[in-house]
């Protein structure tokens, strides 16, 4: 399996778009990853857009970039809350900083801006966000999927596709992808 021995952080928070957070923890998984939910404190169980409840499994203060290889942050409306989370914020920043994958899907590039990571990067998103990321100093583009150094960004649930394929590439060794 292309991940085996990869460990992914998933955040989590309520008013998560069901897909976007449930794609990628299965699609992950299915490569070999350990993949954890890593909640904003608030709660340990949280319901998505539509209901759907997923339960942490740490929560943020408690999430080391040392432990993860990658974290995935999905859309909705749940970034508006997890900005509001110093830690989740900190965990963020402190995965940028040491060079891992940060993936941002749909409202997700909210805590890229929270983050301080939007400023002189190519990033997507859902189009409601675009004027947000463009104050924070992003050059925007409408395109199902954009990596740009550690940071890949995707714009809606149609490019989940696409999102997770640039995550698992940029976790799998090249020799596996092959």
């Amino acid at each position: 399996m292309e991940l085996e021995g990869k460990r992914v952080a998933i955040l989590a928070e309520d008013n998560y778009e069901d897909l976007e957070l449930w794609y990628p923890y299965y699609r992950l998984k299915e490569a070999g990853a350990e993949v954890r939910v890593v909640g904003s404190g608030r709660a340990r169980t949280f319901n998505s857009k539509h209901g759907y409840p997923v339960g942490a499994d740490l929560d943020a203060s408690e999430a080391r970039s040392a432990d993860f290889d990658a974290v995935v942050i999905p859309g909705g409306y749940a970034p508006d809350l997890m900005r509001r989370s110093p830690a989740m914020v900190g965990f963020v920043r402190d995965m940028h900083a040491a060079g891992k994958p940060v993936a941002a899907i749909c409202h997700a590039g909210w805590m890229l801006v929270s983050a301080g990571l939007a400023r002189g990067r190519r990033l997507t998103s859902f189009f409601s966000i675009k004027d947000d990321l463009v104050a924070a100093g992003a050059e925007w583009v409408d395109e199902p999927v954009v990596t740009d150094g550690n940071l890949v960004t995707s714009r809606m649930p149609a490019d989940l596709p696409h999102f997770c394929r640039a995550v698992i590439d940029r976790l799998a060794p090249a020799a596996v992808r092959g």
